[in-house]
């Protein structure tokens, strides 16, 4: 059994654990299940779904939120580097980030376009995974600059799923889903109501652009 969970921030800029989910596998029907729960409480507005790489999260998100998936970038790195051999990793990743670390979207895309060109002849695996990769990786880059830090990774998420592994080892082996269920949420509760009182995750002033034409909801949302 998968435990999923998922992290969201709201039109004032706050974190939200929106909800969590104990789930047999990551397939599609699955994945639906969660989203249309999540939607069911409420859920509405969501721009952007940050995950590592999920065909079935895509395909659901599409289906039941209608939002945009933004595969996260240090996991594609990872996958990226894989394709090349170790001598030339340094060399890769450092032209990796450069196409990232352009001021615009479109910089960036012609920049990526460009390094596919060029390591074609002699890295074609990476080459094919970079044109596959390429909306989804840049996805972010779509949104107001001061929020690409926060959503060009599940950084974030993993950050939360550290502890909450951490607090489960303890147990072991939980008699059922309920049990399960009960502990992450009550821990979730917490961290949610820290967050309630915490500075603000992202400013008003860069949220606005995007929530202006949406009725209250969490805009943005990590899941994995």
């Amino acid at each position: 059994m998968l435990l999923e969970s998922a992290m969201a921030v709201n039109e004032q800029g706050q974190r939200e654990i929106p909800g969590i989910a104990v789930q047999p596998s990551e397939a599609e029907v699955f994945w639906s299940e969660f989203l249309r729960s999540l939607a069911d409480r409420g859920l509405k507005g969501v721009e952007l779904i940050i995950a590592d790489e999920h065909k079935g999260l895509k395909a659901a998100a599409n289906r039941v939120l209608g939002a945009t998936l933004q595969r996260c970038r240090v996991h594609f790195m990872r996958n990226a580097l894989a394709c090349v051999n170790k001598k030339d990793r340094d060399i890769m990743a450092a032209a990796l980030r450069n196409a990232f670390d352009q001021d615009t979207q479109q910089a960036s895309r012609e920049q990526w376009r460009k390094l596919i060109d060029a390591i074609r002849p002699g890295h074609k695996k990476l080459a094919e995974l970079m044109e596959r990769a390429e909306e989804e990786v840049l996805a972010y880059k779509g949104f107001p600059k001061k929020h690409w830090r926060h959503i060009h990774s599940t950084n974030p998420l993993e950050r939360l799923n550290k502890e909450i592994r951490r607090r489960t080892n303890v147990i072991g082996i939980f008699p059922n889903e309920i049990a399960i269920t009960r502990l992450v949420g009550a821990m979730l509760l917490e961290k949610n109501d820290e967050w309630a009182v915490a500075r603000r995750y992202m400013t008003l002033e860069t949220q606005k652009p995007i929530c202006e034409d949406q009725i209250m909801a969490p805009q943005i949302l990590a899941a994995m």
